[in-house]
């Protein structure tokens, strides 16, 4: 599980579940596509697919998209489980 958290709002998600609230900053936050690739660095092309629903984004795409929509994630061990003994 992820923990999505903006300034106003902490909520566990599942990975689709933080993709779609990633997508639904990018339409809320008032910015073009185009403004965000620039003032980003990812490429238009990448923004587009990963809207659109045909591709998702490498975790440092997600890390620079979080930080330009004043996002944060966060990843937690789950509840009840120690950390994986072992190799």
């Amino acid at each position: 599980m992820n923990l999505l958290v903006s300034k106003h709002h902490a909520i566990l998600f599942g990975m689709a579940e933080l993709l779609n609230m990633m997508r639904k900053a990018m339409e809320t936050s008032g910015q073009s596509r185009y403004r965000i690739s620039k003032e980003t660095g990812i490429a238009e092309s990448v923004l587009s697919r990963f809207m659109s629903g045909e591709t998702a984004l490498t975790v440092e795409t997600m890390e620079r998209l979080a930080d330009y929509l004043g996002l944060e994630i966060v990843l937690r061990p789950k509840r009840g489980r120690g950390a994986r003994k072992g190799g």
